[in-house]
């Protein structure tokens, strides 16, 4: 579809226009593959100099949805989030503009477009960032240092769920797929024998910070994306989620995302100022992060036989086992990772 035909592309244009200083149009707007529950619109803001390179992160269709079972944020506040993890050293896109009713696109934010990469398989073999892997997981344990000390008292309404919560949301949920797994069982008991206590502070936690979020180039990390799952909770949860075996590609040995270890990691999350680590915290969260991994692929086994027949939703559901067995390498290792 040419940008002339686009529904979106006159509006947007005269949004851009409007809200960001010297731009006169837009120009090469294209819609991206990535992003499976928001819209993400690649463009340029044209100016009588450069061009400005920038994204368009919109609800489907324009219409604010939830999604997620209701535990996603609203791009509003999204957008506000970013704003402040920027002001706290957080390396984000700064956001340009905010839709409003005026600009009739429904919800979403313009934020600049960053160069550099996401797909994990390029990142964790691509000769081109052979210099920033080793860096990465000292790099993440410095961002997320920062993130988890943005001011509570300025963020916007989020969601409040430390671990009991999260344990009991994903229990209920397994619960009504109605097909044991038995490992899944075991590692329910396990996490609610192990539960941190309730007084465990909780801070701004990011809720997704993996590959696929965090935009990486030669340098190392450029910019961290997608807020839509952000809460306040265990600060440990993101350390944890991190190092799920998921979201290491195949590179096992390297604990955190597939290219460095936990001590890097924790020694830049503590170097930049982050909570005290508690490994056995964080082994908790990894616990809970391959757990809800395995549910959230059952669940694509659900909606597969509810007759939504995309390969995306069988295969995704398959990995329900890959799941299984790295639980059973947590609950009971052969040996130190």
């Amino acid at each position: 579809m040419s940008a002339e035909a686009n529904p979106i592309a006159a509006p947007l244009a005269e949004a851009v226009r409007r809200r960001i200083p010297s731009a006169t149009g837009i120009a090469g707007l294209r819609r991206l593959s990535g992003g499976a529950s928001q819209e993400t619109w690649s463009f340029d803001a044209t100016t009588e100099g450069a061009p400005i390179p920038l994204i368009l992160r919109r609800a489907p269709g324009g219409g604010q949805t939830q999604g997620r079972s209701g535990t996603a944020a609203g791009l509003e506040t999204e957008a506000e989030l970013i704003r402040l993890a920027g002001e706290a050293g957080v390396a984000v896109p700064p956001v340009r503009l905010v839709l409003d009713d005026k600009d009739a696109m429904g919800h979403g934010f313009v934020m600049d477009r960053i160069e550099g990469e996401t797909i994990a398989r390029k990142i964790l073999r691509d000769p081109e960032f052979a210099e920033a892997r080793p860096k990465l997981a000292r790099q993440c344990g410095e961002i997320l240092a920062r993130l988890h000390k943005v001011d509570k008292s300025k963020l916007p309404p989020l969601r409040v769920s430390p671990a009991r919560a999260e344990v009991d949301q994903y229990f209920q949920t397994y619960k009504t797929h109605n097909h044991p797994h038995p490992v899944f069982e075991l590692a329910f008991r396990w996490l609610k024998e192990r539960v941190p206590p309730e007084t465990t502070e909780l801070t701004l936690v990011h809720g997704d910070f993996r590959h696929g979020n965090l935009m990486i180039g030669p340098d190392g990390v450029r910019a961290v994306l997608d807020w839509e799952l952000a809460h306040i909770g265990d600060p440990m949860e993101d350390l944890g989620w991190i190092c799920v075996n998921s979201w290491r590609f195949g590179n096992i040995d390297n604990p955190v995302g597939g290219f460095g270890r936990r001590e890097d990691l924790y020694e830049g999350y503590e170097a930049a100022g982050g909570h005290k680590v508690d490994p056995e915290r964080v082994k908790f969260w990894e616990v809970l992060g391959t757990l809800k991994w395995g549910v959230m692929c059952t669940t694509m086994v659900m909606a597969f036989k509810a007759g939504d027949r995309s390969v995306e939703r069988a295969t995704i559901g398959r990995r329900a086992s890959e799941t299984e067995v790295d639980l059973m390498r947590l609950l009971a290792p052969l040996g130190k990772e």
